[in-house]
């Protein structure tokens, strides 16, 4: 029972903008099963609320964060929104609807984005429903008994007065009102003096396929039914203050409450790196050992991002560590790979059966830190067994001991080890110079069709892991496949196809493939994201979709404690949100003023913070906890895979070159392939 003092869940239903301050953890608590329960395919960012007592079934719903439906709701069919988004008791939303973000609307408002048709020849009951569809831009106000008829677009920055019915599409900017609704005026037009430049800055600082996720809660709406002839909803950053005083003061000023976003600028700032050249004493910084001794301010980086400054001449603590790190990696490198060869082949980790994975983990290892192969056979030896591993008629590699995979209908496999070998052994041949002997056979003959079927039946919805790894692991085949030339096409028409489908498949809202799920989160999603990117966009050098939408859902993934809680992160789960971040900044540009720069900054440090000490010496790193991967006791693999996380984490901070390696494997920065004929 909630204290007499305290608002009820019937408050809140009615004025949603009070819970995320106001409401206790048991209604918190509470709130998150209401929203589990939304039945269809639904995806619910942060800091939303969703009325218990809305009618909420939707086939497809995905509400940005800050959002809210609030009470005696009813929404059924598609709705998108953006971040900020408002709909207010009573509101309707049917149909296919699509709200860009900071829309507000008004209570007994109805977006109707179905129709009817009404053919004289039956009852209009039993005519076929058509969907045309709504699409409201950003910034948005539309006030109390509004209608929105099936069709119509509303474009940025309009306001729509109450009682309205819109029947016809209105221009960005737009004051409108009456039945039908007609255009009043322009909101740009500053009353007695004229309209204003006709080129006006980004108005509102959050884009339909940016995502920017403000930190402050929004204040609540007016009064429903404000909106009339001459209504001024506020902006809700700071480029929207900017632009208002620019261009109409009466609407920068008319609603108080509004904070500016303030989440992408840090408050602090690094201390500035020491002069290039600038000396470090390695012997005085040194990562924990096997026994797990505390490190004294190992990295200069306190958990949460803050910094420790120093004065410009001193060395930087944290690059001092990040070098010390590399040496003692080194010069311990030709012992944890002793420790892992059991005299005839690698192990994981020593009791472990020997795998070709650990093979190949060993060779990378053994060249990302020493540039050498492991001492244990020649070159030529690596060479040989790794070789001798590809079946010459299906070109695929089977586990030791394991029978060659079966392949399917359309000539390639859909599971098992021998998928992520065509990525480890691959590249292991590759830097050991010759590369697969042979052709992936069954990608090589894949017929368009047969990829399209393919790609439509994986399981996204799911196991969007799974379905990324599969992406991942095809068209690495495809990449090698390009190196063969004997009179096959070579796989030369699967990545076109691959691309083709991919393109047009990603969800803008996120920039990803896949749906997130009540029990994981954004988990599958985010990995299966980095899968399928480093096998495609990253491996053949193309700009990923929607860069700064795959930023946002890749750091809202990083604050998911079920995941990345104290003592809960693991290589893969590091991995999948340190690559996605690192290749989406190499397109939205780096620095101070990179995209969401700030918060990316400071979660790298924080994960190297946590990672270096785990390094344990004569043994590496262990993969980490929980059910995937070989668990928490050092390894090749979580060796391998630590070493390429601790360099793209660098990379992200602009340290990268104190490490003195940098991955040329499987997690290899650059291309491995200069795009494709047509998309490059």
């Amino acid at each position: 029972m909630d204290h007499p003092s305290q608002p009820s869940v019937r408050h809140f239903d009615h004025c949603p903008w009070l819970f995320a301050d106001g409401a206790t953890e048991e209604q918190r608590a509470a709130q998150r099963v209401v929203q589990r329960a939304v039945g269809g395919d639904t995806g619910i960012g942060e800091r939303c609320y969703v009325a218990e007592s809305a009618a909420v079934f939707p086939d497809r719903l995905r509400l940005g964060d800050d959002s809210y439906i609030a009470a005696h709701a009813y929404v059924t069919g598609e709705l998108d929104t953006g971040s900020h988004c408002t709909l207010n008791p009573f509101t309707t939303v049917r149909g296919n609807v699509v709200l860009g973000h900071g829309v507000r609307i008004g209570a007994h408002t109805s977006l109707l984005g179905f129709n009817h048709s009404m053919a004289p020849d039956r009852p209009v009951f039993r005519q076929p429903l058509t969907s045309r569809g709504i699409r409201v831009g950003d910034d948005v106000w539309i006030g109390s008994h509004v209608i929105v008829v099936d069709g119509v677009t509303i474009g940025d920055h309009c306001v729509i007065g109450a009682g309205a019915v819109v029947t016809r599409d209105l221009p960005a900017w737009s004051v409108a009102a009456g039945n039908p609704a007609r255009v009043l005026r322009d909101r740009r037009e500053v009353r007695g003096v004229g309209a204003a430049p006709a080129a006006t800055p980004d108005p509102s600082g959050i884009r339909p396929h940016d995502g920017r996720t403000p930190t402050t809660r929004p204040a609540p709406d007016p009064e429903p039914g404000a909106a009339a002839g001459n209504p001024q909803p506020a902006p809700h950053d700071r480029r929207a203050v900017q632009m208002a005083a620019a261009a109409d003061t009466e609407a920068a000023t008319a609603a108080p409450g509004k904070r500016p976003d303030d989440s992408r600028t840090p408050a602090t700032r690094p201390a500035p790196d020491p002069e290039p050249g600038a000396p470090h004493d390695r012997r005085a910084v040194r990562v924990a050992g096997a026994a797990g001794a505390e490190v004294a301010d190992l990295s200069g980086i306190r958990p949460g991002g803050d910094r420790t400054p120093s004065a410009r001449t001193a060395p930087d603590p944290r690059t001092a560590t990040l070098a010390a790190f590399a040496d003692t990696a080194r010069d311990q490198a030709a012992g944890l790979l002793d420790r892992c060869w059991d005299g005839e082949r690698y192990v994981d980790r020593p009791g472990a059966v020997p795998t070709v994975r650990a093979h190949c983990d060993a060779v990378e290892i053994a060249d990302l830190l020493l540039g050498a192969v492991p001492e244990h056979l020649s070159a030529e030896e690596h060479i040989g067994r790794l070789s001798g591993l590809q079946d010459p008629r299906s070109g695929l590699v089977p586990e030791f001991g394991e029978p060659l995979p079966v392949a399917d209908a359309d000539g390639f496999i859909g599971e098992g080890a021998a998928l992520y070998h065509v990525l480890c052994v691959g590249y292991a041949l590759d830097l050991l110079g010759p590369g697969l002997p042979h052709p992936v056979r069954g990608v090589r003959d894949m017929t368009a069709r047969q990829l399209v079927v393919r790609l439509e039946a994986l399981s996204w919805g799911t196991g969007a892991w799974g379905a990324g790894a599969w992406v991942d692991s095809l068209a690495t085949a495809a990449h090698w496949n390009l190196r063969h030339d004997d009179g096959g096409d070579n796989g030369h028409g699967t990545p076109e196809s691959l691309f083709g489908w991919l393109l047009t498949r990603a969800d803008p809202w996120t920039g990803m493939w896949g749906s997130p799920s009540a029990e994981e989160g954004r988990l599958q999603v985010v990995n299966g994201y980095y899968r399928l990117t480093r096998g495609s966009f990253a491996q053949f050098g193309l700009p990923v979709p929607y860069p700064e939408r795959v930023v946002d859902a890749v750091l809202d993934h990083a604050r998911d404690a079920r995941h990345f809680g104290p003592g809960r992160e693991n290589a893969c789960n590091v991995l999948d949100v340190a690559h996605p971040l690192w290749l989406c900044t190499q397109q939205l540009g780096r620095g101070a003023d990179g995209y969401r720069s700030g918060e990316i900054h400071d979660w790298a440090e924080r994960q190297l913070a946590t990672v270096l000490p785990r390094w344990q010496d004569g043994r590496g790193f262990g993969f980490g906890p929980g059910a995937a991967g070989p668990g928490p006791e050092p390894g090749l693999q979580g060796t391998e895979m630590w070493l390429a996380i601790v360099w793209y984490l660098a990379d992200l901070l602009g340290r990268s070159g104190e490490l003195g390696y940098r991955p040329r494997g499987i997690h290899r920065p650059e291309p491995a392939r200069q795009g494709i004929a047509g998309l490059s």
